[in-house]
């Protein structure tokens, strides 16, 4: 797992330079000329944290309405949905768990777009789809997913705003601020907070992870990490949801880990942060600044467009989730019951 998370800056700058940026390109153009009007994905587990992270794009960016397929109603109850002018997105490290293979071929028998998004481009996932993005991150060690993840969301990004560019081409100051992602991830990765974290959580219960917007996919991506490696009970709520009522449950024992950029969503998430500390809950934040009524923070350098943020504020949660392993006496290379590859029907 140590070794996949120090591969992850390198893997940015793969994915951004030579034929894997064409490739993507190129796909990013072909779906602004078929004009879909509306987007679906479907992921499971970690790609469906990065799938909610091109969901916030696709919305924001591509003002594009977008929706989350449910499998089973396909490979379970049969439902064959109408996809015509949809673009349906399979987003899988493995690409080779049946049920989103399933999805993508009925949406591409029924008039849809398709395209799958994968670290496997021989996968049943790619071949099922119309068009295919590899993400480029090669060989994953472990069971639990750091560098496709982040490599799915670098991917989707350049998607996204490739489509908003109409030919595939990322504008000279779009690419000018991804060309500083690499050396960006080497700063994040460098720093030894989130090591000395562990120390401080390693008795810890259960823990609490927040963001909104665009940080709410990493919220949601280091609790999964933490029950993962450690066995930990976390909960990850948006903090608007936050506020509607498991707010009750925060206190001094119940850690939280509140994802709070400089952006519209970091702002958000400040009042999130001041009701927190209201109740004296343990919180400690991840983002480029300080933030009043947390106990610490996990820095990360500042970007200039919140967008970028997902892609270095895991970084850290990486780290978090691998040490507090390690504190607690675990193995994150072998989490009990857990195989690389989970196939769902």
């Amino acid at each position: 797992m140590a070794a996949d998370i120090a591969e992850q800056p390198g893997g940015f700058a793969r994915l951004l330079d030579g034929p894997h940026a064409g490739a993507i390109a190129e796909i990013a153009a072909e779906v602004a000329r078929r004009r879909p009007r509306s987007v679906m994905f479907v992921a499971r587990g970690t790609s469906d944290h990065a799938a909610l992270y091109g969901a916030y794009l696709t919305e924001i960016r591509l003002g594009l309405p977008v929706a989350s397929a449910s499998p089973s109603a396909i490979t379970l109850y049969g439902a064959r949905p109408d996809y015509r002018d949809t673009l349906v997105v399979g987003v899988s490290q493995s690409g080779g768990s049946p049920d989103l293979t399933g999805v993508l071929s009925v949406a591409r028998e029924t008039g849809g777009l398709t395209l799958a998004v994968t670290n496997n481009p021989g996968s049943p996932l790619a071949q099922a789809a119309e068009l295919s993005i590899d993400v480029a991150a090669g060989h994953e060690r472990a069971v639990a997913a750091t560098k496709t993840y982040t490599a799915e969301l670098l991917a989707l990004l350049m998607l996204v705003e490739g489509i908003r560019a109409g030919d595939g081409c990322l504008p000279d100051g779009e690419r000018a601020a991804l060309d500083k992602l690499p050396q960006l991830a080497e700063d994040a990765l460098a720093d030894v907070a989130a090591d000395e974290l562990a120390q401080r959580y390693r008795f810890a219960s259960r823990m609490v992870t927040t963001g909104r917007g665009y940080a709410y996919p990493t919220a949601r991506e280091a609790a999964l990490k933490l029950m993962e490696t450690s066995y930990l009970p976390a909960l990850a709520f948006s903090g608007a949801d936050l506020l509607h009522g498991p707010l009750a449950m925060t206190d001094p024992d119940v850690p939280v880990l509140a994802v709070v950029g400089d952006g519209p969503g970091g702002q958000s998430m400040r009042e999130v942060v001041g009701r927190l500390a209201e109740r004296r809950a343990d919180v400690v934040t991840i983002g480029a600044s300080d933030v009043d009524g947390a106990a610490g923070r996990l820095a990360v350098p500042p970007v200039a467009d919140e967008r970028y943020s997902a892609l270095l504020d895991i970084l850290p949660l990486q780290r978090l989730a691998l040490a507090l392993a390690l504190a607690r006496g675990e193995d994150p290379d072998s989490p009990r019951g857990l195989k690389k590859v989970t196939t769902t029907l």
